[in-house]
């Protein structure tokens, strides 16, 4: 399991629950959920931080509200764990007998391997 990455405003110590990145090119500041990795170029905050944060005159801020349906497992979580289960309880189906050397061929499907007429 990664670390809880802390808030990146200098002397706070808070665990971070947002993300901050900045879009120079439109003055726009965007602030969304906590990003699922740390960019270099992006600053996770604390919950008192992103609720606190204010723009430079002139830019615009985003706030982006993460969706309540996306925070806990989906359906397709759960029906991958439950096929994962079933998967693991299954018994191992046994091997298929092998003949001993110089006894024959073993049939696979339609093909048939035959023993080296030369060992």
């Amino acid at each position: 399991m990664s670390p809880m990455r802390r808030c990146s405003r200098s002397a706070c110590r808070r665990t971070a629950v947002a993300t901050l990145t900045y879009v120079y090119a439109d003055s726009t500041a965007v602030l969304g959920p906590l990003a699922t990795y740390a960019e270099p170029h992006s600053y996770d905050l604390c919950a008192e931080h992103s609720e606190r944060l204010v723009a430079p005159r002139g830019w615009e801020v985003i706030r982006l509200a993460p969706d309540p349906a996306a925070l806990g497992p989906s359906n397709d979580d759960l029906l991958a764990l439950a096929d994962a289960v079933r998967e693991a309880g299954r018994r191992p189906e046994p091997a298929p007998q092998q003949p001993a050397p110089g006894e024959g061929g073993a049939r696979r499907g339609h093909l048939r391997a035959l023993p080296d007429p030369d060992a």
